[in-house]
């Protein structure tokens, strides 16, 4: 078997006053998601849990993101997340604070067959 790569979200998010790198990444991993209706797992016959999922967040302080929050955004599949630097924060004029963004990359994995290009013909 060998994992192939079937789809790939993008979603940005913030938290606009608190500086919450875990909402801020949440948010992304929600907006990756929420526009869409992945129907691999169906077509290929595969239970949805079966989906290997890679997360990507990207924020200015990676460390202070709990993975554990991230991972239960989406709702099914084994998920792996990974964070490293990127992102914006934007300190708020005459408060204290700073809004905060993330930037989130959810590219979702099968474990299949692989086939050679004659057996396919």
């Amino acid at each position: 078997m060998a994992l192939k790569r079937l789809a790939v979200q993008i979603g940005q998010g913030t938290s606009l006053r608190s500086g919450d790198y875990t909402k801020a990444s949440c948010r992304a991993v929600e907006d990756a998601i929420r526009h869409n209706f992945l129907s691999v797992a169906q077509a290929f016959n595969f239970p949805r849990e079966s989906m290997i999922i890679d997360v990507e967040i990207g924020v200015q302080e990676p460390d202070k993101v709990d993975k554990n929050s991230i991972a239960k955004v989406l709702p099914y599949g084994k998920v792996n997340v990974i964070l490293t630097k990127g992102g914006i924060d934007i300190p708020i004029p005459e408060e204290p604070g700073k809004t905060v963004t993330a930037n989130a990359a959810v590219v979702v994995y099968f474990d299949m067959e692989e086939k050679k290009w004659k057996e396919l013909f």
